[in-house]
């Protein structure tokens, strides 16, 4: 018998909350079972974990649910994984040249603030100097 998960069990396991899960549940990502009196109860399977754990991976690379989606739904395809493989790379290739530009927008934003940090001092020293200048 294949193994299956209630939601509880993979919020668990994931440190999610349940809520998140029935988001990507509803973002299409993860598709349960329905089983009890009106198809209240989730059953996963081995395959919405593997999604779950997936569309995770994909938002710490920093793709959108969207992307992530379209990503794991190639997976899941018959087709040949070379198109996947290649779509895959575009992503990763766009994320990092993101995050390479927001990095060095980061690093110009720290030498401004290193400089205004410089330039501060200088006033305070300037300051101080005089006011004991005064006082002598």
């Amino acid at each position: 018998m294949a193994t299956t998960y209630s939601i509880s069990d993979l919020a668990r396991e994931f440190d999610l909350t349940t809520r998140a899960i029935r988001f990507y549940e509803d973002m299409g990502l993860l598709s349960p079972q329905r089983t009890g009196s009106g198809g209240r109860n989730r059953v996963y399977s081995a395959r919405d974990r593997t999604r779950l754990k997936l569309t995770l991976r994909g938002k710490r690379l920093g793709l959108s649910l969207t992307e992530a989606k379209a990503l794991i739904d190639m997976y899941d395809s018959p087709k040949d994984t070379g198109p996947q493989l290649e779509k895959f790379l575009q992503v990763l290739s766009s994320h990092r040249q993101a995050l390479e530009s927001q990095l060095a927008e980061l690093s110009a934003n720290v030498e401004e603030v290193k400089a205004h940090e410089k330039e501060t001092r200088e006033l305070l020293l300037q300051i101080n100097q005089h006011e004991s200048s005064e006082i002598s």
